[in-house]
């Protein structure tokens, strides 16, 4: 697959839900300002919301140097040989602006993750449309070794930075390692944990998600059914002040992640996280 230019994406770039159910002016006027503050990169979900690669067009279509990154569109939703060729045009349309990350989100019941995402694969492999840079989904063992030998590189969700040094050691130096990590700016304890656990519980009640979480050593107990110890929320949502936040979140990069994609959380939905996206283009981004 293409290679990823990492010094386009940037160490940092923003990850965000927010654009899911904004209006379509309000989110032009969200990403342009983006692009104004100086981020490289914004990458988006596809949920119920937005349709993942039309998604990735308006973003690319109202804006100039931004690079869009789906993370991720799932494979459930369109037939591969549709996935490669809405990717082929965007990459025609906008070089070296659109980044493709694939993953199984919320699957299929019986569906074997591995072997789908396998499958997918191929059969977008076998499509005329010439081939694009993408990237998968990927956690476990088996998925980053599929994301290092049949794509660009891995996207993380929700990890920690112990799981961003095993991730790219299983990767290696080469492919490109995008990790997400989700911030909170509020420095009262009780309340930070409150609202990350609200952010955080669809997560740790979902089978793929909990067995993921198991594997980095966290146990029963701190899953604690679906509330999340302490240890467990404080790692996966960095809260607190804007140099406490931005401490945490380097840890990634020194692990080897080559991006960090900034997921701002305790926004009222409809309304939009601007106010805390400006603050950290001041504390994360070159002068």
């Amino acid at each position: 697959m293409g290679t990823i230019e990492n010094t386009r994406l940037g160490r940092y770039g923003i990850w965000t839900f927010d654009f899911d159910d904004q209006p379509a002016g309000l989110i032009r006027d969200s990403v342009r300002e983006l692009e104004e503050l100086g981020w490289p990169a914004v990458w988006v979900p596809e949920t119920h919301g937005r349709e993942a690669l039309t998604h990735a067009g308006f973003l690319l279509s109202v804006t100039e140097r931004l690079t869009v990154v789906n993370g991720i569109a799932q494979i459930w939703a369109r037939e591969p040989r549709r996935t490669q060729a809405a990717a082929r045009l965007l990459a025609e349309a906008y070089p070296d602006r659109h980044l493709l990350g694939l993953g199984y989100g919320a699957g299929q019941p019986g569906a074997r993750p591995l072997q789908a995402m396998s499958d997918y694969l191929d059969a977008m492999d076998e499509s005329p449309a010439p081939g694009t840079r993408r990237l998968l989904a990927a956690y476990g063992p088996k998925m980053l070794a599929l994301a290092r030998d049949r794509s660009a590189g891995a996207h993380t969700y929700h990890v920690t930075p112990e799981h961003t040094a095993q991730a790219r050691e299983i990767l290696g130096d080469g492919p490109f390692l995008g990790v997400e990590h989700a911030v909170l700016f509020e420095t009262d304890a009780a309340r930070a944990r409150e609202i990350a656990r609200a952010h955080l519980h669809t997560y740790l009640t979902s089978r793929f998600n909990v067995a993921k979480f198991q594997r980095l050593g966290y146990t029963e107990a701190d899953i604690d059914g679906g509330r999340g110890s302490d240890r467990l929320v404080d790692d996966l949502v960095f809260w607190g002040d804007l140099d406490t936040v931005t401490g945490k979140l380097q840890a990634h990069l020194d692990a080897g992640a080559d991006h960090v994609g900034v997921q701002v959380i305790g926004v009222e939905p409809g309304t939009s996280a601007l106010p805390h996206w400006r603050r950290l283009a001041d504390a994360l981004l070159p002068a």
